[in-house]
């Protein structure tokens, strides 16, 4: 009777054992006396006891690797501080373990190299409007580098592009001045177009006042009229400016010039007749 529950026990034992539960996303390596046996899938699989060893069971599953801000030349000799994400996952479990000793470290130093040469081709100015140009390259390279591995680099994205503080500052400086070129140059637009528009608008009036005196025997007159109240209103608008003033003459002349000039009468007597001819 011990001899069978002993029996039973070791049947147990060996039962329990050998039962091995991987996680859904996960898979694992079984190695038999210290040489790869085969891969374990999610769910209920059995080993051989005493002979068989999971040497790694390791999720399949797409990742993220957050790769820390590296300093960085590029090929006008600015330096520069960036740094990366990379979206990666394992294809292949057993080339992932044995062809690589530190997968993540691996493919950390891998992205920092690609990085900074990829940065080393670009002149300072283009690494921020060629992002996505960046983020394509390091994708390319990186995955052809880990296919050996049994890796798939699914995706990578430079994160920030950090200039030093001088070159920021010079950068700044630079933009604005550029903002401020703009403005002027806009400004002196608008004022051109401003004053051709005024001059075309004076044409037009001077047109239509023509047409309106044309064939008037009191045209002299209405001019006369016409500048003395322009003078009128100059001498006003100069009065009410909060600004210095210049008067050009004597309010008491230029009032006395005003009223000679619109009770200048015309007529023969002044010579506004044509010439008579000499008999």
């Amino acid at each position: 009777m011990e001899v069978f529950v002993i029996l039973a026990l070791v049947v147990i034992g060996y039962t329990v054992g050998s039962v091995r539960i991987v996680n859904q996303g996960n898979q694992a390596l079984v190695e038999r006396l210290g040489r790869y046996n085969r891969k374990l899938r999610p769910g209920m699989n059995f080993i051989v006891p005493f002979l068989d060893t999971i040497v790694w069971e390791e999720s399949i599953r797409e990742r993220l690797l957050d790769v820390p801000p590296q300093s960085a030349i590029t090929r006008d000799n600015v330096s520069l501080d960036v740094d990366a994400v990379v979206y990666w996952k394992i294809l292949d479990l057993e080339r992932t373990y044995y062809e690589i000793e530190d997968i993540k470290g691996a493919i950390r130093e891998l992205v920092v190299t690609t990085l900074r040469s990829e940065i080393g081709k670009m002149p300072f100015e283009s690494t921020f409007a060629s992002r996505d140009e960046l983020n394509k390259a390091l994708l390319d390279q990186l995955d052809e580098a880990t296919e050996p591995w049994g890796v798939k680099v699914t995706r990578v994205e430079v994160q920030s592009i950090n200039p030093p503080t001088a070159v920021l500052e010079s950068m700044q400086q630079q933009q604005a001045a550029e903002l401020k070129r703009r403005a002027t140059v806009s400004e002196a637009e608008g004022d051109q177009q401003a004053s051709v528009k005024r001059a075309q608008g004076t044409v037009q009036s001077i047109q239509l006042l023509s047409e309106a005196l044309k064939g008037r025997s009191d045209a002299r007159e209405i001019l006369n009229f016409l500048i003395a109240q322009q003078y009128v209103e100059a001498n006003q608008k100069l009065s009410e400016s909060e600004n210095s003033k210049v008067l050009f003459m004597d309010p008491k002349f230029l009032s006395e010039g005003l009223i000679d000039l619109m009770n200048t009468p015309t007529g023969p007597e002044n010579g506004d007749s044509k010439p008579k001819k000499m008999p």
